[in-house]
C-alpha cells in the first residue's frame, strides 16, 4: 500500500523559507505593502513626525530618579566618583524632562488644530513608537481624543517596548531600519526633532540631506526643538565656514524653544500642505 503524503505547504505559507535569506526582498515588500494598506484602510495621507531620545523621561520619574540617586550619595561616608557622575546625570535628566513636556503639549496641540479641519484632511501624529519623545508626541494625541501612530523597531541588542498610548491598528513593528524610515519621510508633511543621540541625528541628517537634494520637492517645516541642544551637538555655522554646506542651506530648517512657537510656526507653514494631500 502507498503511504499518504503529507501535503507540501506552498510556498508563502512555508515559514522557514520566509525566513531565509532568500525570501529577504519578499519581507521587504511586505513591510511597504502592509503599512500601505493600513494606512489607507484608515485614510491617513499626511503627518507630522515627532524625533527625539527614547531615554528622555517625564518629569515625574526623573525626579524620582534624581532623589534615589540623592540617597544613595548621602548615605556614602565618602561619594566615589562614579556616584557623583550618576549625581550629575539624575540631574540632567531632570533639565532634559522638560522636552517630554513640551512635545506632550505640542502634540496636543497640533492634534486639536487639525481636528477642527472642515475636509477631512487631518494631520496624524506620528512617532517611532517607543519611550522618551516618541511616548510622548503618542501620549499628547491621545489627551486630546486623537489617534496617532507608532512605527517601532525591533532591535537585537535592547528591547524597544511599545508606548501605551498608540490605539490598535496604529501600531507599526519593522524589521528593516530603511522601510520604516520610508514611512517616517513618505507620509511626512513636517518633522520636529528634539533633543537625540544616535539615531536622532541619523534621522536629522538624513532628512535634511533629502531637502537639501532636491528629493523632496515640496515646502518641508523641519523645526529643531531646543536651540541651546542642538547648537552644542551641530555646529551649523562652522559647516558653513569650512564650506562643506552652504550659507543657504541653514535655511532648511529652523529652531523652536516651547510647543506655542512650533504651533504657531506649524500653522503659517503647513496649509499648503494640507491641501496638497491626496
Amino acid at each position: 500500500m502507498p503511504r499518504t503524503r503529507k501535503p507540501v505547504p506552498k510556498a508563502y505559507h512555508n515559514l522557514e523559507f520566509l525566513s531565509s535569506p532568500e525570501a529577504r526582498p519578499l519581507r521587504i515588500l511586505a513591510e511597504f505593502f502592509e503599512p500601505l494598506k493600513r494606512f489607507a484602510d484608515n485614510k491617513i495621507r499626511g503627518t507630522i513626525v515627532f524625533f527625539g531620545s527614547s531615554r528622555i523621561l517625564p518629569e515625574k520619574e526623573a525626579r524620582a530618579k534624581l532623589r534615589e540617586v540623592k540617597r544613595k550619595v548621602a548615605s556614602s561616608k565618602r561619594p566615589t566618583p562614579s556616584m557623583r557622575a550618576q549625581l550629575r546625570q539624575a540631574e540632567n535628566t531632570v533639565a532634559m524632562s522638560k522636552y517630554y513636556s513640551e512635545a506632550v503639549k505640542l502634540a496636543k496641540e497640533v492634534t486639536l488644530w487639525s481636528k477642527s479641519f472642515s475636509n477631512g484632511k487631518r494631520f496624524v501624529i506620528c512617532s517611532g513608537g517607543g519611550p522618551g519623545i516618541m511616548e510622548a508626541a503618542n501620549r499628547g494625541a491621545a489627551e486630546s481624543g486623537g489617534k496617532s501612530l507608532g512605527l517601532n523597531i525591533s532591535l537585537p541588542q535592547m528591547a524597544q517596548p511599545a508606548n501605551p498610548y498608540i490605539p490598535p491598528g496604529y501600531e507599526f513593528e519593522f524589521h528593516y531600519f530603511f522601510m520604516r524610515k520610508w514611512w517616517f519621510f513618505y507620509l511626512a508633511r513636517a518633522l520636529v526633532i528634539f533633543p537625540g543621540g544616535y539615531g536622532t541625528m541619523d534621522e536629522l541628517m538624513e532628512v535634511l540631506t533629502l531637502c537639501q537634494t532636491g528629493k523632496i520637492p515640496r515646502e518641508f517645516p523641519v523645526l529643531l526643538f531646543g536651540r541651546e541642544y542642538w547648537e552644542k551637538v551641530v555646529n551649523f555655522d562652522y559647516l558653513v565656514e569650512m564650506g562643506t554646506i552652504s550659507k543657504s542651506d541653514l535655511r532648511l530648517f529652523r529652531f523652536v524653544d516651547s510647543a506655542e512657537e512650533a504651533l504657531e510656526y506649524l500653522k503659517r507653514t503647513l496649509p499648503k500642505a494640507k491641501e496638497a494631500m491626496r
